[in-house]
């Protein structure tokens, strides 16, 4: 029988839609107020895999991306979505969004995405919100059927691998100073043991 243990942490990651340079100025500043440094930004690219914004957010969108420095519980991904709804509504005029904030996380196998639309693959996490499964790694990002038509496509995948590079580095160092500490306890326990 398996042993439940804590979860690895995992790499923050929001998607931006947006319109207009100030928009994503905004929400950087934002984000990092909530979730401390970025350090990663995705060059910006054109979003027209879907006319769905459209109506409420106007013609030529663009998609970006964050990454965060700090690794986060993945099972704070329900409140962080939350966060993030709140943060789009600060963004509106006259009633339409000016952002769409689209927090996930990233760890070694997958790319999961937050929402607040229940589907067949998705699943419950509370407050309201859902797991949405949107990549998976196998030397190199899959998507899954149901993926939007822009992960299926694989139009983000660089930016992903960036990331997986940063948490993976990430990782090595938290094992590291794991390490170094365990050796440090050993230490002092045995200099203990001597007097």
């Amino acid at each position: 029988m398996a042993e439940p243990r804590e979860p690895q942490p995992v790499k923050l990651l929001v998607g931006i839609l947006y319109g207009a340079q100030e928009d994503m100025d905004w929400a950087k500043g934002r984000l990092e107020q909530q979730f401390g440094p970025i350090d990663f930004v995705s060059v910006p690219s054109s979003f027209q895999s879907t006319g769905y914004y459209e109506k409420e957010m106007g013609p030529n969108l663009w998609r970006a991306f964050f990454s965060f420095e700090r690794l986060i519980d993945p099972s704070t991904l329900a409140s962080i979505k939350l966060t993030t709804n709140r943060l789009e509504q600060e963004r509106t005029e006259g009633g339409r969004r000016r952002v769409n904030l689209d927090p996930g996380y990233l760890d070694y196998y997958k790319v999961v995405l937050a929402s607040g639309k229940p589907s067949g693959q998705k699943v419950y996490l509370g407050q309201g919100i859902y797991a949405d499964p949107a990549l998976y790694y196998d030397r190199g990002w899959k998507p899954y059927d149901w993926g939007f038509p822009d992960f299926r496509q694989g139009e983000y995948n660089e930016i992903f691998t960036a990331i997986r590079g940063l948490y993976k580095r990430q990782c090595r160092g938290l094992r590291h100073r794991s390490e170094e500490m365990e050796t440090e306890r050993s230490h002092h326990v045995s200099v203990k043991g001597e007097g």
